[in-house]
């Protein structure tokens, strides 16, 4: 998931034009040339990114298909966010209805259709580690659900994905011998598809509410998630 850029200097952007027929002593005095980067190695999960219902599965609970992240709506990109705070769940606690109905109850935040929802668990200390993709809590298919109830159709969270750490779903599964629970936060999404954020930072920031959220992802056709930066706008 490591993300590599190549830098490019200047002086290779002089030879390029001496290549196309432009002598050096044509050269303008100031041009030292062009900066020049290439991204050679990076997954549209790598970085802080909208995950698309695509990601989810190919098709929703009727048979049609998802879409895609260049299917994105406009119109959802920019709504006040609502701040859960989630820093008490522990390492691999999942996080259920009660937290959040808890939450709203303590930051007298109110959800509305078009509320960006972003989860507070105060993971984002871990980016940049190896521990990264291990640490954190996880919503609950049941958490997911009753956000998109109150007419929530993108959220996010500040740990490296949506739902409980890979190793620790999979521990439960075998522990219970039953998978019905691996990746429940996703799947809600093939039945009711909506957009989520992960690897977001910075949540600590934020009030609980009274804030806009703006968020927009690259447009890469037929992708199922696309890096994006994340905003938001503090009012005074």
């Amino acid at each position: 998931m490591r993300v590599r850029i190549r830098h490019h200097a200047h002086a290779r952007a002089r030879w390029l034009i001496r290549l196309l027929g432009l002598p050096f002593k044509l050269f303008p005095s100031d041009f030292a040339g062009w900066a020049d980067d290439t991204i050679t190695r990076m997954g549209v999960h790598s970085t802080t990114h909208v995950d698309a219902p695509w990601h989810y599965g190919p098709t929703d609970a009727r048979g049609r298909r998802l879409p895609a992240i260049h299917e994105m709506p406009l119109a959802l990109c920019f709504g006040p966010g609502v701040v859960f705070d989630m820093t008490h769940k522990v390492q691999g606690e999942e996080i259920h209805v009660e937290d959040m109905e808890r939450s709203l109850a303590v930051s007298g935040a109110q959800l509305q259709p078009g509320s960006i929802a972003l989860i507070r668990t105060g993971r984002d200390r871990y980016q940049g580690t190896r521990q990264y993709w291990k640490m954190g809590t996880g919503m609950s298919g049941a958490a997911t659900e009753w956000l998109i109830e109150r007419g929530v159709q993108v959220m996010g969270i500040d740990q490296w994905g949506w739902d409980l750490p890979f190793h620790t779903q999979i521990a439960k599964a075998r522990l219970n011998r039953d998978g019905s629970s691996f990746w429940q936060g996703h799947l809600v999404g093939r039945r009711r598809p909506y957009w989520q954020m992960e690897q977001l930072c910075g949540l600590d920031q934020l009030p609980a509410h009274g804030f806009d959220v703006a968020v927009f992802p690259l447009r890469l056709r037929n992708a199922s998630a696309a890096p994006a930066r994340v905003v938001a706008f503090l009012y005074d």
